[in-house]
């Protein structure tokens, strides 16, 4: 198979993108309205890109109408966002949660779902996960204006929580008690048990 996408629809092949580009980590992600309505989303295009200052980035694509999401729209009203950890234990909860609620009801209370105040940001966080990136908003960049356009959330990392309990001898997370989960392509997610090591180059 070959294809120039120049010129052509991106929802034409984002099935095939997300097969190919995997395994992709999951920011399950609490936002909050202007109202005080606590929305929450799982979104598989995130990742980490910097340390100075620690900086998170996610990207909410449009809907197929062309409109945002209730994480998007939350985000540019308060410039706050929670992520937290996507994990075997909870992968039917982070499921469950990107179903479509009308804007007014929110997935926390929908799925009975415990949360407590963040110690920076003004939005809550949930209880229980492993860990948990309170976030302040930097900018958010649109990639396009059509169906499934990315939006570039970029946010600075203000504080941190991690339970102690994934955590090794050296107070670093060990991936064999997090037990992380990621998206693939389709409905297929993957566990991270497969586990080995390899040295970097010296």
């Amino acid at each position: 198979m070959e294809i120039d996408v120049q010129g052509k629809h991106g929802e034409q092949f984002y099935s095939l993108l997300v097969g190919l580009i995997a395994p992709r980590p999951s920011a399950w992600v609490t936002s909050k309205s202007p109202a005080g309505i606590v929305n929450l989303a799982p979104f598989s295009f995130f990742n980490m890109f910097g340390v100075n200052p620690p900086v998170v980035v996610f990207s909410p694509t449009l809907r197929p109408d062309g409109s945002k999401k209730d994480t998007h729209l939350n985000i540019e009203a308060t410039k706050e966002f929670v992520i937290h950890a996507s994990t075997e234990q909870h992968v039917d909860l982070i499921n469950q949660s990107s179903k479509l609620l009308p804007h007014h009801e929110s997935e926390v209370d929908w799925l009975k779902l415990p949360t407590e105040p963040s110690r920076v940001v003004d939005v809550p966080k949930l209880v229980g996960i492993p860990w948990a990136l309170e976030c302040k908003l930097q900018q958010i960049v649109p990639l396009g204006g059509g169906p499934v356009s990315g939006n570039l959330i970029i946010g600075e990392i203000v504080f941190i929580h991690v339970d102690d309990a994934i955590l090794d001898e050296k107070n670093l997370p060990d991936p064999r008690k997090l037990k992380s989960v990621a998206r693939l392509g389709g409905e297929y997610w993957c566990r991270t048990q497969d586990l080995f090591t390899q040295q970097r180059p010296k």
